[in-house]
């Protein structure tokens, strides 16, 4: 059975500490502390003395001062993993912590988690092909020497990168390796880090790289996992929780959700807040519980996504340039079918597209699979869709060989509208008014993504308000826009009723806009 070795990086709260190390230890499993050198020494000593007692905690033979960035991290981590490996010969995993990280599953979990796949868990990211690094530097991480502390050390920092750069003195990256990047709460199999190991002692050369390189805790490890273990026994992923603000923050956890940590796919959370008593106190009590079930759902970051968004797109950022001139042509006509249900908006077309002779596409800014003809690639991905959209929208007049088009779009694509809406062509706009039961809104918020199928009804029920005041919310900065051309039919108006914008919206006569408005079933789920 599996037996993990936890590897503790800390600095600071030491009842935090030692009450976490009593936790994780009390069922048999282990832990290795480093405590920064530079931290409180009356802290260190509250640590050990505390803990000195206990068979299943090791401390680091070696202290250092860590900085944020630096090459002291991956020595402290080194430390602390030389360590463990020492005192602990029966440890099968080393889990990478902080003194931040909480369990969200029991031991019992845990251990059968890791005993039914024998592989390492580490997200391992090619450097250059992927897009993990969004801002700031990139290769210069690694083509040139970073002495100083970018954080403590700023003039110094920013003087020898501004005079590498200006005299050439790149470096080359070790020529066997491929560097990759990824975050550093990994988890690893005993053999594994014993090969890594035996690498620091034979390979000086990339120990040396590696001193000099800037933030090596996000590729060290990640590189060298991925040189040593096969690929298929390598799953490329954290087993630790944890989500950042659109700022670059950590997102912090807080005693009312405990229930969304526990259905996570996930053994770990990071952030814990230090004033979450309650959700510290009932996740040290599940570590050690027996018999629990877990039921998976997953929706964590979906749910902060969309949370998170509210009040974001369209209200605080206006949408940018990206084509000069890019116009769709001033005698064209874009004519966009807003819905929430999907369904609905699909069947008035498809009837639309009976009754006229107008081309209709369908979700294709919002479903990776909506039918498109082949557009030279354009079309591949619903992230090119959005970029090229008005290269995209030409290009289907042209295959079309049209002048008026419909598209469907979902009403929470607002900027969109806008840009399309601002287009030197004609743009009509008919919004689909729906009736929403909560049996709709909870599978609606399967389908995107904000809840599973083992998400709790407790949760479900939380979040209908907040879907029925999002979808209020897109309704009404629809009208708020005050576009020239907007129409609405509803479900709630009689076929009759919505005879006339649909005659309008179409520019064709009453008796055809009756036959689509009369379409069976159109506003059945």
């Amino acid at each position: 059975m599996a037996k993990i070795a936890y590897i503790l990086l800390c600095h600071k709260d030491p009842e935090a500490i030692i009450q976490q190390a009593e936790r994780l230890t009390a069922v048999g499993d282990y832990m290795a502390i480093h405590f920064d050198a530079s931290a409180n020494p009356k802290h260190f000593a509250a640590i050990k003395a505390a803990l000195q007692d206990n068979p299943n905690v090791a401390f680091s033979r070696k202290r250092i001062k860590c900085g944020w960035g630096a090459w002291s991290l991956v020595q402290a981590t080194l430390y602390a993993v030389e360590a463990a490996v020492d005192t602990f010969p029966r440890a099968t995993h080393f889990y990478m912590l902080s003194g931040d990280c909480m369990a969200i599953k029991s031991a019992e979990y845990t251990h059968a988690f890791l005993d039914s796949n024998d592989i390492d868990y580490i997200e391992s990211f090619d450097y250059f092909e992927s897009d993990w690094i969004k801002t700031g530097m990139k290769e210069e991480r690694l083509i040139y020497r970073h002495f100083f502390n970018e954080r403590t050390q700023k003039r110094r920092f920013y003087a020898s990168y501004n005079l590498q750069k200006k005299l050439g003195l790149t470096r080359e990256i070790p020529s066997d390796l491929q560097i990759q990047i990824g975050s550093q709460w990994w988890c690893l199999r005993r053999r594994t880090v014993e090969w890594i190991l035996d690498f620091t002692r034979m390979r000086k050369d990339v120990m040396r790289f590696f001193k000099t390189t800037w933030i090596p805790d996000e590729t060290f490890f990640q590189t060298l996992v991925r040189h040593l273990v096969p690929e298929n026994e390598i799953e490329t992923r954290t087993l630790t929780f944890l989500m950042f603000s659109d700022y670059g923050m950590p997102v912090t956890f807080y005693n009312d959700h405990y229930e969304l940590l526990l259905s996570q796919d996930f053994l770990f959370a990071r952030k814990i807040s230090p004033e979450a008593t309650d959700l510290k106190e009932r996740l040290g009590a599940l570590y050690a519980a027996e018999d629990q079930v877990f039921q998976i759902s997953n929706e964590g970051a979906g749910l902060f996504k969309f949370l998170t968004e509210r009040g974001r797109i369209g209200r605080r950022f206006a949408s940018r340039f990206w084509e000069t001139e890019a116009t769709l042509g001033r005698d064209r006509e874009l004519m966009i079918v807003v819905c929430k249900k999907w369904h609905v908006a699909k069947r008035l077309v498809e009837s639309i597209s009976h009754g006229t002779n107008i081309p209709v596409v369908e979700y294709i800014f919002n479903e990776e699979n909506a039918p498109l003809p082949d557009l030279g690639g354009i079309q591949r991905t619903l992230s090119k869709r959005h970029r090229h959209r008005r290269a995209l929208t030409r290009m289907l007049f042209e295959y079309f060989e049209t002048n008026r088009l419909i598209v469907c779009m979902d009403p929470g694509n607002f900027y969109l509208l806008e840009d399309f809406g601002s287009d030197r062509s004609g743009t009509r706009i008919l919004e689909v008014e729906c009736n929403y039961t909560d049996e709709f809104l909870i599978g609606h918020s399967k389908r995107i993504g904000l809840a599973g199928e083992q998400t709790s009804e407790e949760t479900l029920q939380r979040l209908l308000p907040t879907i029925r005041n999002e979808i209020a919310f897109e309704k009404d900065r629809i009208h708020d826009a005050n576009f020239d051309s907007l129409y609405t039919i509803k479900e709630s108006d009689s076929a009759q009723e919505n005879a006339a914008p649909l005659a309008e919206f179409l520019g064709v006569s009453p008796e055809k806009a009756q036959q689509i408005a009369d379409t069976p079933y159109l506003f059945s789920d």
